[in-house]
């Protein structure tokens, strides 16, 4: 299949994924049926339990508010290490044994992600004073070039979520925005983010009750009626915003099944939500 035929996923992972055996493997499996297929893939992951983890280990606590971690230097050393070493090699390594000819890396490598550092800002339920999260950017740029040619040698890149500046600086930035950039610039047909839920659902507590699509305008119904709730907000609003932006489809999915991915690519309604005009 010629590079004019391919077409492109883009796959945000998350961290706790990583944590279950089972979510990783078969994560793993169904990137490697999606490329069996023809389909070119770059992967995104955080690594937000693995870095609380070894917070512990080194004596430091989670620092957050509004969900938002505050990042100290002493806390960045303890990101990269967490996220582009444990959380990026093992990725890399479960993808490895799938099958996969994965490429580890991070947004510092050749200036992948380019950030500038987040300014103060006032955070909901966080007082009137700004609050200054330290170490950690907003993106700036994504080199699509450097990814394109990634693509292009074959490789499939599995990228930490760091980002740095044009003076080498790094910085922790948010997985869920910055997958969203990375999709936008590739013009991807589709973009999944990967949850151990899988899916949007009326009640939790209810399979049967998975929400199979969802358009903007239910979406946002959805959020007023407490549906969608929580993290589960700007996940979904970000990707909305996609959809204008040349981006085919978005879909939120769990890896665990065989087949998932390439029957939400095919729209056939067995697995997750996917999200679309």
């Amino acid at each position: 299949m010629t590079k004019m035929q391919a077409k492109t996923a883009v796959i945000k992972v998350g961290g706790d994924v990583l944590l279950d055996d089972a979510e990783r493997d078969g994560l793993a499996t169904n990137v490697a049926s999606l490329i069996e297929q023809g389909w070119q893939v770059v992967l995104l992951h955080g690594g937000g339990p693995q870095t609380n983890r070894l917070q512990q280990k080194h004596g430091l606590v989670a620092n957050k508010v509004g969900g938002r971690r505050i990042t100290s230097e002493a806390d960045l050393l303890v990101v990269k290490q967490a996220i582009a070493g444990e959380v990026n090699v093992e990725l890399t390594s479960a993808l490895q044994r799938a099958g996969v000819n994965a490429f580890g890396c991070h947004g510092a490598s050749g200036q992948l992600i380019q950030a500038v550092k987040r300014p103060p800002r006032v955070m909901s339920g966080a007082g009137d004073k700004p609050i200054d999260f330290g170490e950690v950017g907003d993106v700036t740029r994504v080199n699509g070039k450097l990814l394109t040619g990634l693509l292009g040698l074959g490789v499939t890149p599995v990228i930490a979520t760091l980002g740095v500046s044009d003076k080498g600086r790094v910085f922790n930035i948010n997985a869920d925005t910055t997958v969203v950039q990375i999709a936008r610039v590739l013009k991807a047909d589709l973009l999944l983010l990967t949850t151990q839920v899988g899916a949007v659902f009326e009640d939790l507590e209810q399979p049967g009750s998975r929400i199979k699509t969802v358009t903007p305008d239910s979406a946002k119904q959805l959020i007023d009626d407490g549906i969608i709730q929580g993290g589960m907000i700007p996940k979904v609003e970000e990707a909305i915003s996609l959809l204008d932006d040349g981006v085919g489809a978005i879909a939120i999915v769990s890896g665990r099944e065989p087949g998932a991915f390439l029957s939400v690519a095919n729209d056939e309604g067995r697995y997750g939500t996917i999200i679309h005009k």
